[in-house]
């Protein structure tokens, strides 16, 4: 075999390698990626950041309780306490550090929370960049935007990935 053959097939080859671990990697979803201390019973307090823009329209505080879990490709996220419950899409994951996005929306309002977080054992720190947009009932245009930014610390509760102390 000739050495422009050779190449070729080592070319073709490397190609062909090249391709199947580029399907291989995209094929794991996003959500595969998540590592299950993410999933439980969290304790979430939230502090307004002092420089974000609108933030006399949020609160400077709050004590939230997230459940989360999965179901297949699905992560939810709900408050048994207030109720509320959503599925999130998940943006980002690398290692322990997680991305995610949910969206509500009613009446004419849309509130949109990406949170970014860094998984720590029992706990996680994080922000959480929050935007309310209000629509008009008239023609559905947008007619203001208020944005806020807080910090997040979490304590887990319950889950999985809780171990003896």
């Amino acid at each position: 075999m000739s050495i422009i053959k050779k190449i070729l097939v080592l070319l073709f080859l490397f190609v062909g390698i090249s391709t199947c671990a580029q399907t291989l990697k995209t094929g794991i979803s996003k959500v595969d990626r998540v590592p299950n201390s993410f999933y439980g019973n969290w304790r979430v307090v939230a502090k307004i950041d002092k420089q974000s823009p609108n933030s006399v329209n949020f609160r400077p505080q709050t004590v939230d309780f997230w459940n989360l879990s999965r179901n297949g490709n699905v992560i939810n996220l709900n408050n048994p306490f207030t109720g509320a419950s959503a599925s999130v899409t998940v943006d980002y994951v690398e290692g322990n550090i997680i991305r995610f996005t949910k969206v509500g929306e009613y009446d004419n309002k849309k509130l949109t929370d990406t949170v970014d977080l860094k998984l720590s054992g029992d706990t996680f720190t994080g922000i959480n960049s929050l935007t309310l947009e209000t629509f008009s009932t008239y023609d559905n245009s947008l007619i203001k935007k208020d944005t806020a930014l807080y910090i997040l610390k979490g304590e887990k509760i319950s889950g999985s990935s809780i171990t003896g102390k």
